[in-house]
């Protein structure tokens, strides 16, 4: 089963176009995208890349962003665009 977490996130417009998304809790996801459903499908190789190096460095990931959906509903805010 994949793993699920819970990441807050901050997307940011740039002035030149495009939007940077970074998280306050894990300070290494930096990505961006040059509109909104890019910047937040480019989140999960982020994060990724993210688990990875903290594997890497035997850092110890966050438990508290881990989620298991078998075990209660998860609440979440998810960014969703209309043309």
């Amino acid at each position: 089963m994949a793993q699920v977490f819970k990441v807050p996130l901050v997307l940011t417009p740039q002035p030149e176009g495009g939007y940077t998304v970074t998280s306050p809790v894990l300070p290494e996801l930096v990505t961006e995208g040059d509109t909104l459903e890019e910047a937040v499908s480019n989140v999960k190789d982020a994060l990724e890349a993210v688990i990875e190096t903290y594997e890497d460095l035997k850092k110890p990931f966050p438990a508290n962003l881990r989620q298991d959906p078998q075990d209660a509903a998860i609440w979440f805010e998810g960014v969703v665009t209309r043309p």
